[in-house]
Order: C-alpha cells, then structure tokens, then sequence
C-alpha cells in the first residue's frame, strides 16, 4: 500500500519527530520549508540525503504554493504541523497568526480537494489545549467546552472548526489531535521549558547569572513530544475519522518544572515569597537564581491546563505514560548541560587562538 506522507512545520521540534517515526514505518516523508535566508534545519539535517526524504518550498501563507506540493506529491497523509505556534508572539502579531494558524488550515484543506484527493488523502490538524483557555472543567476531554484566551488560541479555533466542517460537509477524513503541552530538547529556546533547562545548564556551568520567569504557579500537563508524534499516526490510521486529546493525564507547575531541572543540572532551589515577589534561592549558597518578572505576564493568561487521554488510550492504545515527567526534564537538562559544554569548549579554543596570534605563535 503506498504509503507517502506530507508533513508542513517539518523543521519543526513535532515535525522532526515525526518525520523519523514515518521513515522507520516505512513512509516516502515530504516535508515543507519555507524559503528565508536563515537556515532552520538544523533538526532534520541528519535525515536530508536519505532517498526516501524530500523537501519542498511552500507556505501556509501562500495557496498556491500549497495546491502546487499537494499536486505534485499527491500523499495519503497531510500532517499540518506549522504554525504561528508561540502563545505570547500572538498577542504582538495577532494578524499573521490568524493568517497561518487560522487560514492555513483552510488552505491546506482546499489543497486537497482541489487536488481530486479528498477521498485518498488523511488529514491530521496539529490543535492545542489552548482552546480551553479559561478552563470551565479540570481536566480537559473532548467534551470540555473552549474558551480560548489568546489570540493563538482563537485562530486554532478556527482551525478546529474548519477541520469538522470538512470533515461533515465533504466527507473528508480530517481530524485533529488536541495536543497538550509537550516538549523535548529540541523545543525553541523561547519556550518557557526550555528557557528553564537551558538557564539550569548555563548557571550550573557559570554562563548565565540569574533566570527571570512569569507566573510559577501556571499548571500545565507536559508530556514529550517524541511520544505525542506516535499519537498523531495512530490517529490517522483510526477506522474513522476523530479528534483526540493527546496529553498524560499529570499536572505540574511551571515552579515544579524549575525545581527538578536546577536539580537535574546540580543545583537545588529553595523558593521563598509570593507572587511577583517570589524567589528561587541555592539552598547551598542562598545566591538568588530565579525571580519573577511582569514583563513575562501575558495580557489573559492561561493558568490551569490538564488533559484527560482516557480516549486516546481506549481507542487507539496509546501510552501516555510512556516517557514520565521527570524522564522529560532529565532528558532536556541532560541535553543542554552538553550543549552548554560544547559552547564553553568552543569559546576556550577561540581564547587560546586568539591568544596565540597576539603572541605571534600562529599566523
């Protein structure tokens, strides 16, 4: 059975993931990159020159661009992964995060019937728990009602809406997977996640003096996202079409996630205080490291995120359980605590040349 994958974001911490999954199934994975004089590969670099992986210029911005992919690769599953994807960008940019989290979608669903793949082809929606924004019951399901709370959150909303709209009008097999938080150690540095494991490393290592955070009482349910992608597949290739909460079931604080990283890198915190006032000292030394910053309070913001994976495991059987929270944030700090290292080697030997030539060791 031919088997040939579309996936949009593939530069993407998701889109990489999940590219490596569909090759190990088996999959001819194309991805969509969007033209920039920056390059972002860096995730899928090890995966470009394998025959069965291809990449294509295209943007969700772009409908032409879109139709022009889907024609040429004609896949059997769409993985729409790109987004305007960070919450606190969409208060700043809320036009062009409408424009790409919100007709984005549409596009790539007009892509496909225009396409004459509207009977051959599966279309997976990468959604989010921000659509439950000002949560009205804990946990989330699929039945919880939304009440989005960012701008972020009310163009997926439209995403969502379009998919079932679709999905009922044109007898498409379109669906989305209502993805709760999950992240990895190959998540955007800006993510407030990564922010926290990359920070551990650096002060742990002497690069970085203090880390200025948001609220630390924010619940979320994190997961990783290696696991999520496997999820993503198993709800393409559920008999009939459906949307899914994709989340473990476990609640943590922002403040929780802080905790075990510093301590994952060696350092164990002590908070002390309330609100913007609270701080994170070394129990060791009593040096403040944390502190809490109103520059990183969103206009409404999002305190209490807890999803129910109950369908997701009886209908497709997944684990969400696979990968616990403290493995997750292990696996992050491990990786920036590498990275900060590689970092310090690197500016040590530009000393030491740099040195050299003052003295006229080297030329």
């Amino acid at each position: 059975m031919r088997k040939v994958a579309l996936i949009t974001g593939i530069t993407g911490q998701d889109g990489s993931f999940l590219a490596e999954f569909l090759l190990g199934k088996g999959y001819d994975v194309h991805g969509t990159i969007r033209r920039s004089s920056v390059d972002y590969r860096e995730r899928i670099a090890h995966l470009e020159g394998q025959p069965n992986f291809h990449l294509h210029y295209a943007d969700l911005g772009d409908s032409m661009s879109i139709i022009q992919v889907v024609s040429k690769v004609k896949p059997t599953e769409i993985y729409n992964l790109a987004a305007q994807s960070h919450v606190q960008v969409s208060f700043d940019s809320p036009e062009f995060t409408a424009d790409v989290d919100a007709t984005g979608v549409l596009r790539v669903l007009e892509a496909v019937r225009q396409c004459g793949l509207a009977d051959s082809c599966r279309i997976y929606q990468a959604s989010t728990s921000e659509l439950y924004g000002k949560v009205e019951e804990v946990p989330q399901n699929e039945n919880t009602p939304f009440h989005p709370y960012s701008p972020y959150a009310v163009a997926k909303l439209y995403g969502y809406w379009i998919v079932k709209e679709y999905r009922e009008a044109y007898n498409m097999y379109c669906c989305s997977g209502i993805l709760f938080n999950h992240e990895s150690e190959r998540r955007g540095e800006t993510f407030v996640t990564r922010k926290i494991t990359l920070a551990a490393a650096r002060i742990a290592q002497g690069k970085q003096e203090k880390l200025y955070l948001g609220n630390l009482s924010s619940l979320r349910d994190w997961g990783y996202a290696k696991d999520y992608v496997e999820c993503m597949w198993l709800i393409l290739q559920h008999e009939t079409p459906e949307d899914f909460v994709i989340a473990t079931g476990v609640q943590h604080s922002v403040r929780e996630f802080c905790y075990l990283a510093f301590k994952y890198a060696g350092i164990e915190l002590e908070f002390r205080g309330e609100g913007l006032d609270e701080k994170g000292h070394d129990k060791a030394t009593g040096k403040v490291l944390v502190e809490v910053s109103e520059d990183f309070y969103r206009p409404t913001d999002v305190v209490n995120l807890w999803g129910d994976p109950t369908k997701a495991k009886a209908e497709l059987g997944w684990d969400p359980g696979k990968t616990s929270f403290e493995q997750l944030v292990k696996i992050m700090v491990d990786a920036d605590m590498a990275k900060v290292a590689v970092e310090r080697a690197g500016e040590q030997v530009k000393m030491n040349l740099e040195e050299y030539l003052e003295k006229g060791i080297v030329k």
